[in-house]
């Protein structure tokens, strides 16, 4: 069900994206975060072996927020040998019939990895969201056709549902598929509490699971707390 759901998303947003109105014209603004957590939690499972990790984001868009260039660090614990990971990639966000779209092409590399470990990939993603009232439901497609260390091409499918409780505080989990070459195909989920500190500060504390545990300490359960400050 996740699956054919993602996947009419992904066409959806690729064929809304073509149909989108005039572009508007590039200006230009900056957003940057920094935070930390307990846990690097991607896709469901631990890139840090379960021990914390810091991160950062800076974004530029156009003042309509439609198109965008990012890049960001985090650190990991990769079997690649590799304890950094940078990213950088551009998108846009058009709307398209009430539904927000989000298309992006990103490239990642893992920093100082063991010679002759795969230390690079590119990844595609398109999601699509919709807010009523207090409830947001979201369905993301990502890609990569080859992944960082042994894993060649993978593809993850995931759903989120997040409700506004108050002002501050929501409340959210999603379900994901992730379907691997030369990896585990697993399944993971979450459910947790997101509390608006300052307008700018927020804290985040997550239960996440997978159906793979017994594949590794990166697939087990783990209570992770992040908090974050955006400026």
């Amino acid at each position: 069900m996740i699956r054919t759901l993602a996947l009419a998303v992904l066409f959806a947003a690729f064929a809304g994206s073509a149909l989108a109105q005039d572009v508007p014209e590039p200006r230009g603004q900056w957003g940057f975060l920094l935070g930390a957590a307990t846990d690097n939690r991607s896709k469901g499972v631990s890139k840090s072996d379960q021990t914390p990790y810091v991160y950062g984001v800076a974004e530029w868009s156009d003042n309509a927020d439609f198109l965008y260039v990012d890049s960001g660090f985090e650190t990991i614990d990769s079997s690649t040998g590799a304890s950094l990971e940078l990213g950088a990639g551009v998108g846009v966000r058009p709307q398209v019939m009430g539904f927000d779209l989000d298309l992006n092409l990103t490239r990642k590399w893992m920093v100082d990895a063991d010679p002759g470990e795969d230390h690079s990939a590119w990844e595609i993603t398109a999601g699509v969201s919709r807010a009523i009232g207090p409830a947001q439901a979201m369905v993301r497609v990502q890609h990569s056709p080859n992944g960082t260390g042994s894993t060649e091409a993978w593809t993850w499918y995931e759903a989120r549902l997040s409700w506004d409780l108050d002002a501050r505080l929501t409340a959210s989990g999603s379900i994901g598929q992730r379907d691997q070459e030369l990896s585990v195909d697993y399944t993971a989920w979450d459910l947790g509490l997101t509390y608006a500190l300052t307008r700018a500060i927020q804290a985040d504390v997550r239960w996440y699971d997978t159906d793979a545990d017994t594949e590794g300490r990166q697939y087990e359960d783990a209570l992770v707390l992040d908090l974050s400050i955006a400026f």
